[in-house]
C-alpha cells in the first residue's frame, strides 16, 4: 500500500503538471489525492516544505527509474540511451517533466529550491559524466553539461510548444564534438 506521504507527493506533482503552480495548495493535494484533510501539512508543514519535498521526491524517482549507471559500449549506444530518456521524460512522464519545469522556474527566485534542483542535476551530470569518460571523452564534465543543457532545452520546447523533434541528431552532434576534444 501507498504511504500517505507518497499519494500527497503524487497528487502534488499531478497538480502542479496540470494546473500550474497557483494550483498547488494543501487541500488540494489532500483532495486530489484522496486523503483525509490536513494529511499533506503533517508531512509538509509549509509550502516551501511541500515544494522542496516534491523537489527531491521527483529527482529519486527518476533516479530510481533511470539508474545511477549507464553502461555502454559505444557512442551509438549512449545516443539511443538518450533518445530513450528523452522520450521517457518528455512523453510518459510528461505530467511530472511540465511539474519538474514549473520548479524551475520557482526555483530562479527561491535559494532553497533551487538548491534541490541543483541536487538532481548534478546527479544526472554524475551519470552522464561517468559514461562519457568510458567512451573516452577528453573533457567528459563539460561534454555531460552541454549534452544536459541542450536536453533541458529540447524538453522545454517539448513540453511547452508540443514541439516533436527528433533529438537523435542533437545529440548525435554533441557526442562526436564531445569525444573528439
Amino acid at each position: 500500500m501507498t504511504s500517505t506521504r507518497t499519494r500527497a507527493l503524487e497528487a502534488a506533482v499531478d497538480l502542479l503538471g496540470t494546473e500550474g503552480l497557483r494550483a498547488l495548495t494543501h487541500a488540494r493535494v489532500d483532495e486530489r489525492a484522496g486523503l483525509p484533510k490536513g494529511s499533506t501539512s503533517n508531512h509538509f508543514r509549509t509550502r516551501a516544505a511541500l515544494l522542496t519535498g516534491v523537489v527531491d521526491w521527483i529527482a529519486a524517482s527518476e533516479s530510481e527509474a533511470i539508474g545511477s549507471e549507464l553502461r555502454l559500449g559505444s557512442a551509438d549506444e549512449f545516443v539511443d540511451a538518450m533518445c530513450a530518456l528523452f522520450d521517457y521524460i518528455t512523453r510518459l512522464n510528461r505530467v511530472r517533466t511540465t511539474a519538474r519545469l514549473i520548479l524551475f522556474l520557482e526555483g530562479s527566485h527561491d535559494p532553497v529550491l533551487r538548491e534541490a534542483l541543483s541536487r538532481g542535476r548534478e546527479a544526472m551530470e554524475t551519470t552522464a559524466t561517468a559514461a562519457l569518460a568510458e567512451l573516452g571523452a577528453p573533457n567528459p564534465r563539460e561534454a555531460a553539461r552541454a549534452i544536459a543543457a541542450a536536453s533541458e532545452g529540447m524538453i522545454l520546447h517539448r513540453i511547452a510548444r508540443h514541439d516533436d523533434v527528433d533529438p537523435r541528431p542533437t545529440y548525435e552532434l554533441l557526442l562526436k564534438v564531445a569525444l573528439a576534444g
